[in-house]
């Protein structure tokens, strides 16, 4: 007997943007969907990643796009629309985002301006891009999901000022959703991960440090996997989820409510 298609993904097509390679979170949630059946379209960054996309999943359509430049959400969102034919999107992923730490690890009040503005452009306000330019082509009950973090109140030093970009982010999701709904049922989510071992995060200075003691903090003291994260991200793009929009589904395998950890507060007290 063959499985039940619990998810009801297949046969849906999903845009997926953001992914760069084997460790990137795109490449995890477009492993899940892929394997659910669903058809997916990769928008990457580069033709280098195009081509990498295109290796990694062979039967995707793959365009390019630099979101920083929204005339190029507007030219890809053309390309995909010829391409469709007429056939809607059912899911929508956006897993960009981007820090420049080009000048080192700065205390956060002397962010510079043009490195804050930049990565709220990408990382933030890229996905209300994507939905706006995006809308005509979404099917009515279509889902979007952005990938956040686990917490945007805590302040680790080493993430800067990526913690307020995300945090705006996660705010976007509820007006988003409120605004398309004077047209629609499209839902907008976010799965917000606890520290991931990925390529993005290999960029943040002290990165590992970090990623070493959040893997003490979960409960089950084994680091969360990036296909953990995957597996909800697919489930809020699925109708499973379909009572869930404006959330941000909290994936740290206990993490944020572990603070006194026996092990942990003894080696702070030691």
């Amino acid at each position: 007997m063959q499985p039940a298609d619990f998810l009801e993904l297949a046969g849906k097509k999903v845009v997926v943007f953001g992914l760069a390679n084997k460790k990137s979170v795109a490449f995890a949630v477009s492993r899940v969907l892929n394997e659910a059946g669903a058809e997916l379209i990769q928008v990457v960054r580069s033709e280098a990643r195009a081509e990498t996309a295109q290796k990694l999943f062979p039967q995707s359509r793959v365009f390019c796009c630099d979101v920083e430049d929204e005339a190029n959400i507007i030219r890809v969102r053309d390309e995909i629309a010829r391409r469709l034919n007429g056939q809607t999107i059912h899911g929508l992923v956006h897993s960009i985002a981007f820090a420049n730490y080009s000048a080192g690890l700065q205390p956060f009040h002397a962010t510079p301006k043009v490195d804050f503005l930049q990565a709220m452009d990408i990382s933030c306000f890229s996905f209300i891009a994507i939905a706006n330019h995006f809308k005509e082509l979404l099917a009515p009950k279509a889902s979007l999901v952005t990938i956040s973090i686990s917490t945007t109140r805590m302040a680790a030093e080493n993430y800067g000022y990526m913690a307020p970009v995300k945090a705006a982010l996660e705010s976007s999701l509820c007006f988003l959703a409120k605004s398309f709904s004077a047209f629609s049922e499209v839902r907008f989510n976010a799965v917000c991960p606890g520290l991931l071992k990925t390529s993005a995060s290999a960029g943040i200075p002290g990165y590992i440090d970090s990623y070493l003691f959040a893997e003490k903090a979960t409960l089950r003291k084994r680091a969360l996997a990036t296909m953990e994260a995957a597996n909800a991200a697919a489930f809020l793009l699925s109708p499973r989820s379909s009572g869930i929009t404006g959330q941000c589904l909290v994936v740290d395998a206990g993490m944020g409510m572990n603070y006194f950890d026996r092990e942990i507060v003894a080696k702070a007290n030691s």
